[in-house]
């Protein structure tokens, strides 16, 4: 269940007086509620200044970055970030944008947020943060702008649901992805299936457990059709950034 803030018009006014001043912007579109509302407010004070580029990341060339991305250390952000950064700089000169934005939150600025750090060392703004919007205000200024996906889940790469320490592969990128569709067809709102080998940890919101639990050999006979062989529920609940826990400051970067 979605908790909203009161619509903050003072922050939101602030945002726009950020996005105004940039003149021209490239916003990293990602299709989900801040990076949207980011856009939103682009369009309205910049007009046609104003342009979205959506990355997928399977078109990235390969390169040492990807090397160090798969090897999934507790940094594995900033390397996805500074591919991210890199394809889109030459996009922005091309076009002849003064500025690179994306749709960081008050909230990025807690826990282990490495991307976030190659954001901050290329000089890529996020007028988001900023005017200080957290995630619950940029909803609610989202829903009051008539924004359809104002109330989207929460997504981050699958990738985030593999241990730091262990290697990022394709084949447990699509077991996670199969894992997670077919829990969600349940009609289950927010769904994370940490990958640990052979073991998922499912975590999905305190309120929707007794439906999973009621549809229990319908989820386990789903995760390990998807490849796992033993299935197992998170009793804390759904926690974005949970895998952090396991990463020891001084850990190899």
């Amino acid at each position: 269940m979605i908790q909203l803030d009161r619509y903050d018009s003072g922050k939101l006014d602030r945002a726009r007086g950020i996005v105004r001043d940039l003149q021209s912007v490239l916003v990293a579109f990602s299709g989900g509620v801040d990076s949207t509302l980011l856009l939103k407010l682009a369009l309205d004070e910049l007009g046609d200044r104003a342009v979205a580029v959506l990355a997928s990341s399977p078109a990235y060339p390969e390169s040492e970055q990807d090397e160090a991305y798969t090897r999934n250390n507790p940094d594995r952000c900033f390397h996805c970030k500074e591919e991210l950064f890199e394809t889109l700089e030459p996009i922005r000169v091309e076009l002849g944008l003064q500025h690179l934005a994306y749709g960081a939150t008050a909230d990025d600025a807690g826990d282990h947020r490495p991307g976030h750090g190659s954001a901050v060392r290329r000089g890529v703004r996020f007028p988001l943060l900023e005017a200080g919007m957290a995630k619950a205000e940029i909803r609610a200024a989202a829903r009051q702008l008539g924004l359809a996906n104002w109330n989207k889940p929460s997504f981050a790469c699958l990738s985030s649901r593999i241990p730091h320490g262990t290697e990022v592969t394709i084949p447990a990128l699509r077991r996670i992805e199969a894992a997670e569709h077919a829990i969600k067809l349940l009609g289950l709102r927010q769904v994370r299936v940490r990958d640990h080998g052979d073991v998922a940890r499912i975590e999905v919101e305190p309120q929707e457990m007794s439906r999973l639990l009621a549809n229990r050999e319908r989820v386990v006979q789903a995760l390990q059709d998807a490849g796992y062989k033993f299935v197992s529920l998170d009793l804390e609940g759904y926690s974005t950034g949970s895998l952090n826990r396991t990463w020891k400051p001084g850990a190899a970067r």
